[in-house]
């Protein structure tokens, strides 16, 4: 159950966690998203459309102010970076984010892989910094690995709880260690059921099939891949220090990134 939010919530980013993350807040109060380029800007609305309309008539797209302007983050008071996984982008994002908040406003990060010591000092504020790490699709995962380090303010750790609260998510803290706990526990084993593919020549139908039904699992590995995208699972591959398969090297250079491209281990 959701409760009345304290922050104004302002995100940057237009992806699917961006826009997840708007509409669940959307609930609450006024959200502002901002994008990269204009062209971005239509495409961002009818995504949070899509997604507010599924959550009920309680959800408001209105609600949510999608801009190009940093400034318009001047009166949000806990900013979220939600861009790709790319540690120079997110770097340099946050260095200019920092000269366009209030003093007070508390800035985050969506990461799933990379350090948050780093990305605070980046930051410039590292006693306002926080992980967090929502899953995707937002609105219905529960889960929230939160992470601070050591420079991070009780105000800080205890307004970023209580925004986790106030979305209706479970905030667990976690260690700033490469993939926190989900994805370090949970990438070997994707990696792994696409080597089963590679080397016994089953399909991505059966192997999901396999973990589905086998499992209880609520989404085979493959398909898994396929929504948080081959190019973001490369790159936390990377973060962890694994080989990725060769097979979902060849797919992602072949632009087959998942849900998103239409295409990846299955077809959408």
């Amino acid at each position: 159950m959701t409760r009345a939010i304290d922050e104004r919530l302002g995100i940057v980013g237009g992806g699917a966690i961006a826009t997840g993350l708007a509409a669940t807040a959307a609930r609450l109060g006024p959200v502002t998203v901002v994008v990269r380029t204009a062209a971005r800007v239509d495409p961002v609305r009818h995504a949070l459309g899509a997604v507010c309309a599924r959550l009920g008539d309680d959800v408001d797209p209105a609600r949510v102010d999608v801009v190009t302007d940093r400034a318009a983050l001047a009166q949000a008071s806990f900013v979220v970076e939600a861009i790709a996984e790319d540690v120079v982008a997110k770097r340099a994002l946050l260095a200019h984010l920092d000269a366009e908040l209030g003093p007070d406003a508390i800035l985050a990060t969506t990461t799933s892989s990379l350090s948050i010591a780093d990305l605070a000092a980046a930051s410039g504020r590292p006693d306002r910094f926080a992980g967090l790490h929502v899953f995707n699709p937002v609105p219905r995962m529960a889960l929230v690995e939160l992470c601070f380090t050591s420079a991070a303010s009780e105000a800080t750790r205890d307004r970023a709880v209580a925004l986790c609260e106030a979305l209706g998510k479970t905030a667990v803290e976690v260690p700033d260690v490469p993939g926190f706990v989900v994805n370090r526990l949970l990438f070997p084993y994707l990696f792994a059921a696409v080597r089963t593919l590679e080397e016994t020549g089953l399909s991505a139908e059966a192997v999901d099939a396999c973990m589905t039904l086998g499992t209880g699992h609520p989404m085979g590995p493959l398909s898994l891949l396929d929504l948080v995208g081959l190019d973001v699972a490369l790159a936390i591959g990377d973060a962890l220090d694994l080989e990725p398969p060769a097979r979902l090297r060849r797919l992602a250079a072949e632009g087959a990134l998942g849900r998103k491209a239409g295409r990846g281990f299955h077809s959408y």
